[in-house]
């Protein structure tokens, strides 16, 4: 009997280093113990009771909001785009994707230790009141922004349509503090605005940011140009801030042959790599394409600006892109909260890596903050067409486009070259 049990514990000894081998080798299956885990379990455990208990405002440490406090804290640690999502903050992210939020129109990232304006939204009190990319959010209503965290920061932006709000940014550009007086309204986003034809058949619209609808309504807007005779294109997705991958390659469909590689996303492990293919569904566009970029372009702008210029499709004009290269997936949890993580990296066709490096431009063409900020007025404001009507409303001559020049110059040379038939 005796030998019997040492045969027992000596096999269950050798399973039990069999198994630490393959868990080194291979990973460790999902019923492993996982001993470091656990561990810092116990260790926040045992911090969480200790500040329970002995925190001097017994009312401000009680264990939901302390465990809430470590999930933000704990997200944040990731990225600037990781965070977790109380409830109401989920339910407003739900509202951006379906394109309709109650609030300014801005979007913002954290930065360097500031929330920072990726770009007003086009058509916005944010943009009407002359919020500019790059600006630095320093308080709102007179509430300092000490601790950057977006969900504070969009929680006091976001408030019944009608009511202000007093915003007060930094602008680097000239190393002041600009304060303005807001009226939140509900934002109803267009994807697409001011399509235009030149007498030459140059085309031109903008793409102000990708949702749901985005896809059908470029569709709707091409379709619209070529019966009038289009036969090249600027598509401008300047201070886009992106939005939905899926958009982003709907987009692209219209272009791109049945099967091509649009773009394709990358996790931890190498089994994670997604690819987007297009569906053909519609017939691919050959005409000549300019696209209008620059440091506001980002993230599902910057995969249609790569995957047009990877492939040949188009000339990119004017700035490099921002570079927001990461994939954030939207995870709900319990109590109707979620989290916002970083799941994956967008990659071109080519496998290049947007993230912290941006789309480079074919023709390189800056332009001054000053300028830039009077060419949003100008495009949001089609409706004054006569320059001094213009002048009179808004204090300043409309000035030239310069990047969208470029870019018309250099399809006209493409359309010598090889004319459309």
């Amino acid at each position: 009997m005796t030998k019997r049990l040492l045969a027992i514990a000596a096999a269950v000894a050798a399973g039990f280093l069999l198994a630490q081998f393959a868990a080194r080798q291979f990973g460790a299956p999902s019923w492993w113990p996982n001993r470091d885990r656990d561990r810092n379990v116990r260790y926040f455990r045992d911090v969480l009771e200790t500040v329970k208990q002995y925190y001097v405002e017994e009312g401000q440490a009680n264990y939901d909001k302390l465990t809430r406090a470590a999930l933000r804290g704990m997200l944040s640690e990731l990225d600037p785009h990781s965070e977790f999502l109380d409830a109401e903050a989920f339910s407003q992210t739900e509202e951006e994707l379906n394109n309709e939020f109650s609030g300014i129109g801005i979007q913002v990232e954290e930065r360097d230790g500031y929330i920072v304006v990726i770009t007003p939204i086009a058509d916005t009190p944010a943009e009407r009141a002359g919020i500019r990319r790059g600006d630095r959010l320093v308080s709102i209503d007179g509430q300092p922004i000490a601790e950057p965290s977006i969900e504070k920061v969009l929680r006091l932006i976001r408030g019944e349509p009608g009511t202000e709000l007093k915003l007060t940014v930094f602008r680097p550009t000239q190393d002041k503090e600009v304060t303005v007086t807001l009226k939140r309204q509900r934002i109803r986003l267009r994807s697409i605005r001011n399509v235009e034809l030149r007498p030459d058949g140059t085309g031109y619209l903008q793409i102000t940011q990708f949702s749901e609808r985005t896809a059908e309504e470029f569709a709707a807007a091409l379709k619209d140009l070529e019966k009038r005779g289009m036969k090249a294109l600027v598509l401008d997705l300047r201070n886009n801030p992106g939005g939905l991958l899926d958009a982003a390659v709907e987009v692209c469909d219209l272009f791109f042959e049945q099967g091509e590689l649009v773009a394709f996303t990358q996790g931890r492990t190498p089994d994670s790599r997604v690819e987007f293919h297009a569906d053909g569904r519609r017939n691919a566009r050959r005409y000549p394409i300019a696209v209008l970029v620059n440091g506001g372009t980002a993230s599902a702008a910057e995969i249609v600006s790569g995957a047009l210029k990877d492939t040949g499709r188009a000339v990119i004009v004017g700035e490099r892109t921002f570079g927001k290269g990461s994939v954030q997936s939207i995870i709900e949890l319990q109590r109707g909260e979620g989290l916002r993580l970083t799941t994956a990296r967008y990659y071109t066709p080519s496998g290049v890596t947007i993230h912290e490096k941006g789309i480079a431009p074919h023709v390189e063409i800056e332009i001054t903050a000053d300028d830039e900020a009077r060419l949003r007025v100008q495009q949001s404001r089609t409706d004054l067409t006569a320059p001094a009507e213009f002048a009179d409303r808004f204090g300043f001559a409309p000035v030239e486009d310069s990047q969208r020049t470029a870019a018309e110059e250099v399809l006209r040379g493409v359309l010598v070259a090889r004319p459309v038939k």
